[in-house]
């Protein structure tokens, strides 16, 4: 499960201070893996040669993640001993397949992984009301499943598991409420066959009046080159209610963020409630009609972006490099930012 840089969102040297933007390792696993040539499984992907989809293999996939305490009394999930992150890694798998999470506990508290949108039994449930959890040293192994979407004689269409999900702990507190607070969630994409891939992932997590835990000017920085698709994973936790606006990129208000033909009527959306348990995603390419630039993304309930809910999503020039006006705008966002920190 070996990071991914190319999904990580991996900033150079933008700002006085070295900026790691909200990254966290991605176990994008073979089913998820690159196809070429015109995806079949939707309009607005077979009308697009040459795109990389997602393509299913029924496959179980095995992963090691581990808890760990992190400084400033957060706690995260990591692919392996050491590298806990908050948000925790981004897992991605395709309809038809099966993930079986073994989680190391390495703190002491009693914690777990609960999902949210694929099909566990009671045993995987993460939650002490059916005795799923990890006791402080414990290793225990989650299995989590997803399916296609399915009808019988009679009876509507039944929807799959394919969506922008995520997952967190239940355990740590009643109903896992400081193992939220401390930073015990992370992203889960189940993809359709036939989806299309991204060339980068942001996890955005909106936890009470903090970004993955953080205030601006410390708020994940997240960047991209002009054209590139962008996929954008959006989470609430916490005790309030939030909205999540993007500058200048809009997105359609479905499953995908893509309209699914010439007739579709769903409409065009840049703002978008995100409230506890909830999340959505969406893709859009990054400069498109806009250029290149500094754009902010940021909860639109104003007294929360007043606070520190905002961050930066930096669309680059063609050739990688920063345009000037970019610059001066995140040395703004620094300067007028200096009194909010970390979580």
């Amino acid at each position: 499960m070996a990071d991914n840089p190319a999904r990580r969102g991996w900033l150079g040297h933008l700002t006085r201070r070295s900026v790691l933007a909200g990254a966290v390792a991605s176990a994008a696993f073979p089913a998820v893996a690159a196809t070429t040539g015109a995806a079949t499984a939707s309009p607005s992907s077979a009308t697009v040669p040459g795109l990389r989809t997602a393509r299913a293999t029924g496959t179980t996939h095995r992963v090691t993640m581990y808890a760990e305490a992190l400084p400033g009394g957060l706690i995260g999930y990591g692919l392996a001993p050491g590298e806990a992150t908050v948000p925790g890694p981004l897992l991605e798998i395709v309809e038809g397949d099966t993930l079986e999470i073994t989680l190391v506990n390495t703190t002491d508290k009693r914690l777990s992984i609960h999902p949210h949108g694929v099909d566990y039994d009671v045993f995987s449930d993460g939650a002490p009301f059916n005795n799923s959890f990890n006791e402080p040293g414990e290793t225990r192994t989650y299995v989590w499943r997803t399916r296609e979407r399915t009808t019988t004689a009679g009876r509507a269409w039944l929807p799959g598991s394919a969506g922008y999900w995520h997952y967190h702990d239940h355990a740590y507190g009643d109903h896992g409420t400081d193992g939220l607070r401390a930073g015990l969630y992370g992203g889960l994409i189940v993809r359709r066959k036939g989806d299309l891939l991204p060339d980068k992932t942001f996890v955005v997590v909106f936890n009470d009046m903090t970004i993955n835990n953080k205030m601006a000017p410390e708020t994940p920085m997240f960047d991209a080159v002009l054209g590139e698709r962008v996929e954008w994973l959006c989470i609430g936790h916490g005790n309030m209610e939030h909205t999540f606006h993007l500058h200048a990129h809009r997105w359609v208000d479905n499953r995908t963020g893509y309209l699914d033909g010439p007739n579709d009527p769903t409409p065009a959306i840049d703002n978008k409630d995100l409230n506890p348990g909830s999340s959505f995603g969406f893709q859009v390419i990054a400069g498109d009609g806009v250029g290149p630039g500094a754009w902010m993304y940021h909860c639109h309930v104003q007294f929360h972006s007043d606070g520190g809910m905002s961050g930066v999503f930096l669309v680059r020039n063609e050739d990688g490099s920063i345009p000037d006006h970019a610059q001066e705008a995140i040395d703004r966002y620094h300067a007028g930012h200096g009194g909010h920190g970390g979580h």
